[in-house]
C-alpha cells in the first residue's frame, strides 16, 4: 500500500511540474550554431540588417556593389558562427556587424596590397598605405554619422570642430547667439556619439 501511495505522489508531482513548464514557456533566444547552418538565424539577420549594412559597406568600397555584397555575406556568416556571443549580448547587434564589416574591408585592402603586382601600376592605381586606409575609412564613417544629425546640429559641429572656429566665431558665421551654439554643440555631440556607436565605433 505504501509503495502505491509513493508512486501516486511522484506521478502527481511530475504532472504538476509539466503544467508549470507549459504555462511559462522559455524566452525565445537566438539559436546557437549547430553542425549545419541555422537557416532561420541567417534569414533573420539578413532581413533585419543586410540592407543598412550593404548601404554602409558601399561607401567604404567606393560603390563596388559586388565587393560590398561579398563583405555583407561574409559578415553575416561570421555572425552565425558567433551566434552564442550575440545571444548573450544586450541591445542591437548592428554595431557588432558594422565593426566586423569594416574590419573585413580593411583586411581586404591589406591583402591586395600584400599581393605582388603583375604589371606596373599607374599612379592612379597605387594602393594607399595601411594608415591611410584606416584614416579614409574613419572619415567615411564620420561623414556617414554626420548625415544622421539634423542640419542645425551638423552645421555647428562643422564650424566648431572641423573648421576650428570658436563659439563666438561660429555664432557670428551662423548668425545665431553664442548660447545657442553651445547648446546645439552639446546635443550634437551626444547625437554624434550615438550615431558612431551604431556604426561600431566606441570611445
Amino acid at each position: 500500500m505504501g509503495v502505491r501511495k509513493d508512486a501516486a505522489v511522484a506521478k502527481d508531482r511530475g504532472t504538476r511540474a509539466r503544467h508549470r513548464m507549459s504555462a511559462h514557456p522559455a524566452e525565445p533566444r537566438v539559436p546557437a550554431p549547430s553542425a549545419e547552418p541555422d537557416e532561420e538565424l541567417v534569414r533573420a539577420l539578413y532581413r533585419e540588417h543586410a540592407g543598412p549594412l550593404l548601404a554602409y559597406v558601399l561607401r567604404l568600397v567606393a560603390g563596388d556593389r559586388q565587393r560590398a555584397e561579398d563583405v555583407v555575406q561574409e559578415t553575416l556568416i561570421r555572425a552565425w558562427k558567433n551566434a552564442g556571443q550575440l545571444n548573450r549580448a544586450t541591445g542591437s547587434v548592428r554595431p557588432w556587424l558594422v565593426t566586423v564589416a569594416r574590419r573585413i574591408v580593411i583586411d581586404g585592402h591589406r591583402s591586395r596590397q600584400a599581393r605582388p603586382q603583375e604589371v606596373d601600376p599607374s599612379p592612379l592605381e597605387v594602393i594607399p598605405a595601411e594608415d591611410e586606409i584606416d584614416k579614409a575609412l574613419w572619415l567615411m564613417t564620420l561623414s556617414d554619422a554626420l548625415d544622421d544629425l539634423t542640419p542645425a546640429h551638423r552645421e555647428v559641429l562643422v564650424e566648431t570642430y572641423f573648421k576650428g572656429r570658436t563659439v563666438n566665431e561660429a555664432a557670428q558665421t551662423l548668425g545665431i547667439p553664442s548660447g545657442t551654439v553651445r547648446s546645439r554643440v552639446f546635443y550634437a555631440l551626444r547625437s554624434m556619439k550615438l550615431a558612431l556607436e551604431e556604426r561600431g565605433v566606441t570611445a
